[in-house]
C-alpha cells in the first residue's frame, strides 16, 4: 500500500498553508541564474501536483513523476479544466527508478522529497537524473535538516478540517538516522454518515547532511551552484530548519 494511500484526498487541506507560488518564484530565480534557457522540467515526488500545475501556467512543458497512484489522480483531477499551454505529463514512478522518454531542463524536488530516499539510495537517483537532464541542466532540491528531524522527536501534532482530523507522532532513530511519522486519519463524511473512518499510515525521513549530499551529487557528475537556507536566506544558519540546493549538471 502506497504511503499517502489514505491521506491523498485530503493532502491539500491539511498543507494549504505551503506557498507553492514562493517555491515556483525560487526556482525560477535559479533557471535565470544558473540554467540557461529552460523550457521542459520535471518535477520529482510531485504528489497532488500543485506545483507541477502552477510551472506548466508559467509556460513551463512539465512531467510529474510519484510513486502513489493515489497522490497522481489528485493532481490530475486538479489539472482538468486549467488551461495549460501544454498539458503535464503524469508518470506513477519511483524516483529511483526514473525513467524518462527524453531529457528535460531542469528537474524540482519540493517538501523534502529527497529526505524520503534511503541514504544508500541516493547514488542510484542521481544517477538517473544525470541521464534524464540535459548538459547544463538544473536539479533543484530541498531536504529538511538532520537537526529539525532530531528535533521532532517525541513531537506530537494534530492537523484538521472539517471533514478531515490527523495525529501524527515523530520519533527519531539514531541507528536509522531517520525520523518515523506514524499518523493517524480519522475521516468523516457528515453528508453521508455519522461515523468516522480511521486510517493508519507511517512516513520515513531520513537525516541527510548537506555534505553528504553534494558530494554524491559530485560523484554523479553535478557541481554545486548554491547552497542556501529557507527561501528568504542567502546561506544556511548553524540551525537551519530546511536547506535548497542548485545543482549543475556537468
Amino acid at each position: 500500500m502506497s504511503s499517502y494511500f489514505s491521506l491523498a484526498p485530503y493532502y491539500d487541506l491539511l498543507t494549504d498553508d505551503v506557498d507553492y507560488g514562493a517555491f515556483a518564484d525560487y526556482y525560477e530565480e535559479m533557471f535565470r541564474k544558473y540554467g540557461g534557457e529552460v523550457k521542459t522540467v520535471l518535477d520529482l515526488a510531485c504528489g497532488t501536483g500543485t506545483l507541477t500545475c502552477i510551472l506548466a501556467e508559467r509556460g513551463y512543458e512539465m512531467i510529474g513523476i510519484d510513486a502513489s497512484e493515489e497522490m497522481l489522480a489528485v493532481a490530475a483531477d486538479k489539472a482538468e479544466g486549467k488551461s495549460f499551454a501544454i498539458e503535464p505529463m503524469w508518470l506513477n514512478q519511483s524516483v529511483q527508478e526514473l525513467d524518462l522518454y527524453g531529457t528535460v531542463d531542469a528537474a524540482v524536488c519540493s517538501l523534502d522529497g529527497i529526505n524520503y530516499v534511503p541514504e544508500d539510495e541516493l547514488d542510484t537517483v542521481f544517477d538517473r537524473l544525470k541521464l534524464f537532464i540535459r548538459p547544463g541542466g538544473l536539479f533543484i532540491f530541498d531536504i529538511n535538516t538532520p537537526q529539525k528531524l532530531r528535533g521532532l522527536d517525541g513531537q506530537l501534532f494534530v492537523d484538521e478540517d472539517e471533514d478531515v482530523l490527523c495525529l501524527w507522532r515523530a520519533e527519531f532513530d539514531e541507528n536509522e538516522n531517520a525520523c518515523y511519522y506514524g499518523m493517524d486519519i480519522f475521516t468523516h463524511d457528515a453528508d453521508t454518515t455519522p461515523l468516522w473512518k480511521r486510517y493508519f499510515e507511517e512516513h520515513i525521513e531520513y537525516a541527510h547532511g548537506t555534505e553528504m549530499l553534494l558530494e554524491k551529487l559530485k560523484n554523479a557528475g553535478f557541481e554545486t551552484a548554491a547552497v542556501e537556507g529557507e527561501l528568504t536566506r542567502e546561506s544556511p544558519a548553524e540551525d537551519e530548519q530546511r536547506v535548497f540546493i542548485t545543482a549543475v549538471r556537468t
